[in-house]
This record gives structure tokens, sequence and C-alpha cells, in this order.
């Protein structure tokens, strides 16, 4: 499966960089939610609203998300929302969030759907810091893989606004290991 590979592309990626992947020695790092299991499809309500395209049929509301045993030594986390099927060939990116302090262990829903003192807001493809929700035409759903990122930096290291690209860069060598979680989505 394509997205899979994506995941793992990027996650090798990331380790590569200089992360280590110690999952088995210190337990799994785990991202989870209580809103869909991983493979599983989004609620309508975390679709996006913009009233302007009719494929945005929910209410922009983001799922809640929890992680657990994050190696030692995380010192912040970095989220990433990501639709690798959107607008070809360069994908979406619905939500770039870092600076999450090691003491957040996740966000209630609805609760990244504005800005939060929670973390740092990048910029997404729609040029917002915030969560944005899958405006996914009908037909083959599209996959929104979440995936969350342990580093060796503080949470105030990085300045505010990067896109996920620039983020992705600014982690090299300061990505400790990865988890990731997909959900899908298309117009009912």
């Amino acid at each position: 499966m394509l997205l899979r590979g994506s995941f793992l592309a990027l996650t090798v990626a990331l380790i590569a960089c200089g992360g280590s992947h110690d999952a088995k020695a210190e337990g799994a790092f785990t991202l989870s939610s209580p809103d869909f299991k991983d493979g599983a499809r989004l609620a309508v309500k975390n679709a996006g609203n913009n009233k302007a395209n009719p494929n945005c049929v929910g209410e922009n509301i983001s799922p809640a998300l929890s992680w657990s045993k994050p190696p030692e030594g995380t010192k912040s986390f970095a989220l990433m929302m990501f639709d690798p099927e959107g607008r070809p060939p360069g994908g979406v990116s619905h939500w770039v969030a870092y600076g999450i302090p090691p003491s957040v262990t996740g966000f209630a829903e609805g609760e990244v759907s504005k800005t939060s003192d929670k973390y740092v807001g990048g910029e997404s493809t729609q040029k917002i810091p915030s969560y944005s929700g899958p405006c996914t035409p009908a037909g083959a759903p599209h996959h929104y893989t979440f995936t969350l990122i342990a580093t060796d930096l503080d949470p105030s290291a990085l300045k505010p606004g990067l896109t996920r690209d620039e983020l992705i860069k600014a982690l090299e060598g300061h990505a400790k290991v990865a988890t990731g979680l997909i959900g899908t989505f298309s117009k009912p």
C-alpha cells in the first residue's frame, strides 16, 4: 500500500537523520484516538467546513489524539496530519504542530481546531496554524496520516509558521522516534 510505504519512508528518513528506534527496549511509542481506529474512517464532523468548497461537509472538529511511552530524553513532540493523495503530486498538509511539551500526552476532541498554548502552530497547505479537516471529494477515500515525532528539541526551539517540509528539515538530527495513525475520508 502506497500510504503505509510513505509513512514508513518518513519514519525511516527521520530515524536516519539522527534518531534511534529502541521501541522494543523502551516499550512501544504509540499514537491513538478514541474517535477512530488506525485505518478506519474519520467522522463527518472531523471534515473541513469551508462553505466555499462543496467537498467540505463537516464541522472542522479535530479528533481526540493521545500518545504514550515516548523515548527517554524526549524534550518535545511534533505532530503532522498529511493527505498524500490530495492535490497531486504534492499532497495536502492539514496540520503542522510542534514544540509540544513532554508533559502533554494528547489533545481532546476539538482542542486543535483552533490555536492552543500546548503547541507552536506551523503552516498548513491552507495557510493556517491549526487543524484543517478533510475536504475530500466523493469516491475513493483519501488517507490522512497523523505522524507524531518525539524530539530532543526544547519546546521553544523552533519559530512559529514552519511548513511541513521546513519542519521535517528542522528535525534532521533531532528526531528520536516517530509513530503514526491513519484515518480515511471521502465525501459521503
